[in-house]
């Protein structure tokens, strides 16, 4: 255990129910939560640090009160950013969240130099391209928390129409993190049974239109976004790295030839393990969703197409 220390750089839902399921399943010997108001950190930290006498291993949780304090990290995941306010456009968002995450990742890079990033902030895939570009750090370290968390969702919407096999169900969904994800039921089964052998192709397109609104209808219901599913599924990657699991799931990392596309992030099944992305897996797509991947792919490209047009990567911190 000694040595599996995880930061968290942001303290808000997602952040802190990450941190509590890496603590109650004994994932990591060290969990660091970081936030940019220091007493959200501090209070989550001791609020989590007095639930883990009950965990079968004991996991320290602090709270560092500057980056400095978040050194020598073997994974740090970033959930920090702002959500979308009335009046904001999507490219005022897009500027805020890349100015912050461009503060945060040359803080990782100076402080924790061999950790893997892992990045949950939104947009999320042109969040991790920018990871990416500001630390120059090879593509295997740095990837994004997509498939994990829209897969479980579709799991989730399969198992509402077919009631059963709710532990056995595994979903695949590839692309963007966003309006143009790619729900794949053609290659997902309950149980190892193919889902197009369970359900019909109507049932299907439910799942598929479900999974896409899943975000969206959490939203409708809280008046706040998701953060069990995806504070599961950030616990779920950061064990499989630091167990070298060698498990397969979707992630939001770059291609350089992979599917025919370069210099872009987006989600595709890939192998983690203690390098973190240990290979890239190529599906055979359809004509159709080859298609709907090159929707994907330049719903992300107008994002970094965004950045560029403000001259974003030619501003270095200072």
């Amino acid at each position: 255990m000694v040595g599996r220390k995880v930061g968290i750089v942001g303290s808000g839902f997602v952040g802190a129910t990450a941190a509590y399921s890496l603590s109650l399943l004994g994932t990591c010997h060290e969990v660091v939560l970081y936030d940019i108001v220091p007493d959200v950190a501090r209070g989550k930290a001791i609020d989590i640090g007095q639930s883990t006498c009950y965990s079968r291993h004991g996991t320290i949780i602090s709270a560092a009160e500057t980056p400095k304090q978040m050194r020598d990290c073997d994974i740090v995941v970033i959930t920090a950013g702002v959500p979308r306010r009335r009046g904001m456009t999507r490219a005022d968002l897009l500027m805020i969240n890349a100015k912050i995450m461009k503060e945060v990742v040359h803080d990782i890079a100076e402080y924790s130099p061999n950790a893997i990033i892992l990045v949950v902030s939104n947009p999320l895939d042109v969040m991790t391209y920018i990871a990416l570009k500001e630390t120059g750090w090879d593509r295997h370290r740095i990837l994004g928390m997509a498939g994990a968390l829209d897969g479980s969702r579709m799991a989730y919407q399969i198992h509402q129409k077919v009631g059963y096999g709710s532990g056995q169900t595994r979903a695949i969904v590839i692309g963007d993190h966003g309006q143009h994800m790619i729900p794949y039921p053609e290659i997902s089964a309950v149980g190892g049974v193919p889902l197009n052998q369970i359900v019909d192709r109507d049932t299907m397109d439910q799942i598929i239109a479900r999974t896409k609104e899943g975000g969206a209808e959490i939203v409708k219901y809280l008046g706040t976004s998701a953060y069990y599913a995806p504070g599961r599924a950030i616990s779920v990657m950061v064990e499989a790295m630091l167990d070298d699991s060698r498990i397969v799931i979707p992630s939001s990392v770059l291609l350089s030839g992979e599917y025919g596309y370069h210099n872009i992030t987006v989600g595709v099944p890939v192998v983690l393990g203690s390098r973190g992305v240990e290979q890239i897996v190529e599906l055979d797509l359809t004509d159709e969703l080859q298609e709907k991947f090159r929707s994907s792919v330049a719903s992300i490209q107008e994002g970094i197409d965004l950045l560029d047009a403000e001259d974003f990567f030619s501003f270095k911190k200072t």
